[in-house]
């Protein structure tokens, strides 16, 4: 069986955002930022046009993920470390007897436990993978993947990458 890969990297595929993320059960980095650079990769059949997917369409779906975290402060919903309070106006983390508070506009709630470049890897593939699922539904004539990479890189040479493939 033959598998075929399209990978988009891109120097506007990038977004700048705060964060900071527990680790060893109770611990938490000092606030920092990033500026954070996307890739993906999908891999599958050809479809009628010889493509396993439009490029154009694969950078137009990044870009549109990547803007929505971008001059963002990355708030992890499900963090067992640092819970959040969001009201109308703020969004609140505590932690061991601090807190920060947030204009809730300037924070994207995530659905994820930390912060981590692994788990934000896996929103963004999640993401690229819903709006494959809707464009499909709109008659786009992409093949369904059978898989699906996505890479954020933190700094020059420190990335994670996180792959999906089909059950």
């Amino acid at each position: 069986m033959e598998c075929y890969r399209v990978r988009v990297t891109k120097d506007y595929l990038t977004f700048c955002a705060a964060h900071f993320i527990s680790f060893e059960g109770n611990q938490r980095e000092r606030l920092h930022g990033h500026n954070y650079r996307v890739a993906a990769e999908i891999g599958g059949p050809l479809n009628d046009d010889h493509l396993v997917f439009d490029f154009i369409n694969l950078k137009r779906i990044l870009r549109r993920i990547s803007d929505e975290l971008d001059h963002r402060m990355l708030v992890a919903e499900h963090s067992q470390v640092l819970p959040v309070e969001v009201t109308e106006e703020y969004v609140r983390l505590t932690h061991d007897g601090k807190e920060w508070v947030f204009p809730l506009d300037d924070c994207i709630l995530l659905p994820i436990e930390n912060t981590t470049a692994e788990l934000l890897a896996r929103w963004i593939a999640n993401r690229l993978r819903e709006e494959i699922t809707v464009m499909q539904a709109e008659g786009a004539p992409f093949v369904t993947p059978e898989t699906l990479s996505v890479e954020v890189e933190e700094t020059s040479g420190q990335s994670a990458r996180y792959t999906w493939t089909p059950e």
